[in-house]
């Protein structure tokens, strides 16, 4: 069987692209960046459409893309049951996400791959921090009221200061829906300002939770202010509504981001959260990303995923390519 690791070094799909990339500073906002924004559906949906189908990968190709996709996952647990030995759990998968014998027989274990951050509630920051030890893999806290995000903008400053202060080296924020719903959108520029002036040297993660949003007009320009603001990444959703995560929805958000690259200079990120469960999804949103921004955003620094359930399919198909069958969910270590 061939090996992964001479395929994955020459299609680059583990070389690390991004080396240091510039934080976004934002910048004044300006209405004329994205008043005349009006998207159009069906083209952007006719698009979306063949993500999936233009790209396809096999066999040691497609094992070098999903050791990729693990590299980019917020390993995530937001459950009301969540308690330190579930924390424990999941970060000490986010150190060894694959099983060793599967890293080793695809000519792998040297390549150290860990997932890009764990993403824990506030409670839990503490806990993160003391089982990841030395590990420099990132802490990110969701803050200001996550999910739903309706609580006052001094007690969201306030519980970002606190998740910094506890150890939280990104911060996942959500944007005030009715800001959005209404086009205040110099009110929601100085909202995410704000939070991103309390996250301080943490990275900002802004969650736009597109499933709440009704047209993708109003994703853009939402998309457009967070980044004006000052957003390192911008995020779909929280994970918590009832649709999440969709390719259409981030070819809009992707495509700002790009106009805002080429507008500013400054390279934004972009994180899909919610729903995403299976290793031909993260597939899906791989080509997006590399078809739409290119190479250089399939880095931690520019692209995550937010996921519970992914990792596990991941794992299950490394090992079909491996061994030729498919395993039960039960033979690998669970997040």
């Amino acid at each position: 069987m061939a090996k992964v690791k001479s395929k994955a070094k020459s299609n680059g799909v583990h070389k690390k692209v991004a080396t240091h990339i510039k934080r976004n500073d934002g910048i004044p906002f300006d209405a004329n960046l994205f008043e005349g924004i009006n998207i159009n559906r069906s083209a952007v949906e006719r698009r979306a459409a063949t993500i999936g189908k233009r790209r396809s990968v096999k066999k040691q190709w497609q094992a070098a893309w999903l050791l990729k996709a693990i590299t980019l996952i917020d390993l995530t647990t937001l459950a009301g049951d969540d308690t330190p030995s579930n924390v424990n759990r999941l970060c000490a998968k986010a150190k060894a996400p694959v099983r060793q014998d599967l890293l080793e027989a695809m000519g792998v274990q040297g390549l150290n791959i860990t997932t890009g951050a764990v993403c824990v509630y506030h409670n839990h920051i503490a806990n993160a921090k003391a089982a990841l030890g030395d590990s420099k893999l990132p802490i990110a806290a969701v803050s200001t009221g996550f999910p739903a995000g309706n609580i006052p903008l001094k007690e969201k400053l306030k519980q970002i200061e606190l998740s910094v202060a506890a150890g939280a080296t990104e911060i996942d924020i959500v944007v005030s829906r009715e800001l959005v719903l209404r086009s205040k959108w110099k009110e929601l520029y100085n909202e995410v300002a704000a939070c991103r002036k309390a996250c301080g040297d943490a990275h900002m993660k802004t969650i736009l939770a597109t499933g709440e949003i009704p047209t993708y007009t109003k994703v853009a320009k939402a998309s457009i202010v967070s980044m004006m603001a000052g957003s390192d990444f911008i995020k779909t959703s929280t994970g918590k509504e009832p649709v999440n995560a969709t390719i259409p929805v981030s070819l809009v958000m992707i495509r700002t981001i790009r106009e805002y690259e080429e507008h500013t200079g400054y390279k934004v990120g972009f994180k899909p959260a919610g729903g995403i469960r299976t290793a031909k999804d993260a597939l899906s949103w791989l080509f997006l990303i590399k078809e739409e921004l290119g190479d250089e955003w399939l880095d931690p620094q520019l692209f995550r995923f937010g996921a519970s359930s992914l990792l596990g399919d991941i794992e299950r198909q490394l090992e079909h390519y491996v061994t030729g069958r498919y395993s039960a969910s039960y033979r690998h270590p669970m997040a």
